[in-house]
């Protein structure tokens, strides 16, 4: 009797975990924590990728100046510009993060583009970034590849 409800209750806990949930942990380095790294599944290896995150810092003042990865020929850090009506993605040289401030990468914002992609980013994958920051020198995180149509990496 005890094995089972065991079993029934660690299945209600598994069952609990939305779908797609990610479970990495937070990467800390100074006064800057990286959490819940993410990006969608790509259509194949021609189309770019695209990764998401949040950066809190509660060091000092410091800048993501970029990223890069072994998954992709190209790491360039966007932002999505709104024009009126019509909005562009632009590249952007570096990213201001604010003391006592977090920063957001998320569809629609902010993101970290994977141009020539050596592979198709498949769901329920992983792959690393590093994120080069002007204070804090080389952070490595692991980034959850998430569905295709996913809104975010929870």
């Amino acid at each position: 009797m005890k094995a089972t409800f065991g079993a029934v209750f660690a299945a209600a806990v598994i069952l609990a975990v939305p779908a797609g949930a990610s479970l990495a942990a937070d990467t800390i380095v100074g006064g800057l924590t990286v959490s819940n790294p993410w990006a969608r599944a790509s259509a194949g290896g021609s189309r770019p990728g695209v990764a998401y995150l949040t950066i809190t810092n509660e060091g000092g003042a410091d800048s993501l100046t970029k990223a890069g990865s072994p998954v992709a020929g190209r790491v360039e850090l966007h932002r999505i510009i709104h024009d009126g009506d019509r909005a562009r993605m632009g590249r952007i040289g570096k990213i201001r993060l604010p003391k006592g401030k977090s920063v957001e990468f998320k569809p629609g914002g902010l993101h970290i583009m994977l141009m020539g992609l050596k592979r198709q980013l498949k769901e329920g994958e992983t792959f690393p970034l590093s994120l080069y920051f002007a204070e804090a020198g080389k952070v490595d995180v692991t980034v959850r590849i998430m569905g295709a149509g996913a809104v975010g990496g929870h």
